[in-house]
């Protein structure tokens, strides 16, 4: 590569060191010297990770989630200074909650116009710098938060800020970079490739005990909220299950398809029923498994198997352990699997009660029942569906009935970032067919106008399906819940919920040539899915906004 090298050109070497194939940005303009580096290496024929212009922050970090969630490989992600920073904070802490590594990137001004070389300008002085440097703010949110204070140190800080995103637990750090020091002549020099953590379990008497524990069991229980994050997780969760015959909890926290949904072991998403008459529970990849945290199982002992137990992002966490076993979880259940000899028999509920079945037999119209079912049946096993629902997330995904591994994810954290996530997570599969179900606040949340941009910009059709009740229900709910007999329910006035007034949601798909429609009745619907699905196959996204009964 011909030209004088600097900071820029230590940030991609870094990151081609550490094996990211995308560079997401929102881009600000303390970024000229990466750019400078990406245009040089395109001109003279150089790899470089390929680079994704996104006008909006949380557009950027949501591809990144999504590309991770597919991938399990971290990538990475440049901000604009402070601001930019917080405007992407809510899809950070979504990927902290999910387990995403990425590594998180923005600038400040060291000299503010007062030291030598080029000019940062006023803009450092004037309105972006943040007392104490934005690697303070970042800290709250991301998993380790540091600055890079010299092109000397420069590319060993990424390399090592891309070997803690990837490590356990893994999640977004993020790393101050000021813009002088990414001006800095930098002599270029080989960068040690970044290298694959490798697999850890528990010692073999630990998992010996624990394999005693499960075959001396009457009535075990297994419970999961993330073990299908981990590449081979859902099939060795199949295979452990399988071995000793015990039933399998998915509940409502459940983040990814961790047990297929048709399974004779899935024995749904309540584990309420089990507290109290388990002599055993199995918390497999589950950081939150008893609300409030005090409930109490009656006499069961616990186990805990997780790459890392107590989660450092969860203020309050109550797992009340009698033993644990800590590293990889795909390998643990797999050891413990070898170690069952044969199986015990063992009786449970139904995986999917009969009321259930009913409901879904019985519903009409635009019932949400009715519009996942018939969502499911169009779709096929081969799509992804991408899920930020609130009120209907039981509902969808109970009846999506996602039976193989990286075919659901739930969106973490706040809402908003639904539409940058699908995205990138059609571009880690881009032969795969990929929904994303959200209610209309969740979409109206989400920067609809840069998402849509990037999906047309960057060649990645979505089915968006909308679930349209016209309100913030969840705020509904909480009200009745706190105050059933209020001046609300009194007087009707019910605040914080009403979405009456919202613009045509399938319209937004006109400016960007794409496709939309609205269905409000049960015969609108199959025909409406079946064109939008023809649609995004031919590559162009679509949005079908359904009027749901509730």
């Amino acid at each position: 590569m011909t030209g004088t090298t600097d900071g820029g050109d230590a940030v991609i070497s870094a990151f081609m060191a550490a094996g990211a194939d995308y560079i997401f940005s929102s881009p600000g303009s303390e970024w000229a010297p990466v750019w400078e580096s990406i245009a040089r290496r395109h001109r003279d024929g150089v790899p470089c990770p390929h680079y994704l212009d996104l006008t909006h922050e949380t557009v950027a970090v949501g591809m990144a989630t999504g590309y991770g969630l597919v991938t399990r490989r971290g990538q990475g992600v440049l901000l604009h200074a402070g601001p930019g920073l917080l405007q992407g904070s809510v899809a950070i802490h979504g990927a902290l909650l999910a387990g995403v590594p990425m590594v998180v990137a923005s600038s400040e001004s060291t000299t503010y116009g007062d030291g030598p070389g080029p000019d940062p300008g006023g803009q450092w002085y004037r309105n972006l710098s943040v007392v104490g440097g934005p690697h303070v703010m970042a800290a709250p949110f991301t998993k380790w938060s540091s600055q890079a204070a010299s092109v000397h140190t420069l590319p060993a800080m990424v390399t090592r800020a891309a070997e803690l995103a990837a490590h356990a637990p893994a999640g977004p750090v993020y790393l101050n970079v000021p813009l002088e020091v990414l001006l800095e002549p930098w002599e270029e020099t080989p960068i040690h490739r970044v290298v694959p953590q490798g697999t850890t379990v528990s010692s073999p008497a630990e998992v010996t005990a624990v394999a005693g524990l499960i075959k001396a069991a009457a009535n075990p229980v297994i419970v999961t909220e993330t073990t299908g994050r981990e590449e081979g997780g859902l099939d060795a969760l199949v295979a452990f299950a399988s071995a000793y015959r015990v039933p399998v909890v998915e509940p409502n926290s459940a983040v990814c398809a961790n047990f297929p949904r048709d399974h004779e072991l899935h024995a749904g998403g309540d584990l309420e029923p089990w507290v109290d008459t388990a002599d055993l529970i199995i918390l497999v990849d589950c950081r939150a498994p008893f609300y409030p945290p005090s409930r109490r199982p009656a006499r069961a002992k616990i186990v805990v198997i997780d790459d890392v137990p107590q989660r450092p992002h969860i203020v309050y966490q109550v797992l009340r352990a009698d033993a644990y076993l800590s590293g990889g979880v795909a390998a643990t259940l797999r050891d413990l699997a070898a170690q069952a000899g044969p199986a015990p028999s063992r009786t449970w509920e139904s995986a999917e009660p009969e009321s259930v079945r009913k409901a879904e037999e019985k519903a009409t119209g635009l019932d949400p029942v009715t519009v996942t079912a018939t969502l499911r049946e169009l779709i096929g096993e081969d799509s992804i569906v991408v899920d930020e629902t609130i009120t209907h997330s039981r509902v969808v995904q109970r009846h999506l009935r996602r039976t193989t591994p990286d075919s659901y994810f739930y969106v973490q954290g706040g809402l908003g970032q639904g539409i940058g996530v699908a995205l990138g997570v059609k571009l880690a599969a881009p032969g795969r067919t990929v929904v994303l179900t959200i209610g209309d606040g969740a979409f109206l949340y989400n920067p609809v106008i840069p998402s849509l941009e990037a999906a047309k910009a960057n060649g990645l059709p979505l089915l968006i399906l909308v679930y349209n009740n016209h309100e913030y229900r969840s705020m509904k709910m909480n009200h009745l819940r706190f105050y059933p007999q209020g001046a609300a329910v009194e007087t009707g006035e019910f605040l914080g919920n009403d979405l009456s007034d919202q613009p045509s949601l399938a319209a937004f798909a006109e400016p960007f040539g794409m496709h939309g429609e609205t269905v409000s009745t049960g015969g609108e619907l199959r025909p409406a899915l079946e064109r939008a699905l023809k649609s995004v196959r031919n590559g162009t996204t679509a949005i079908v906004n359904v009027r749901v009964s509730r």
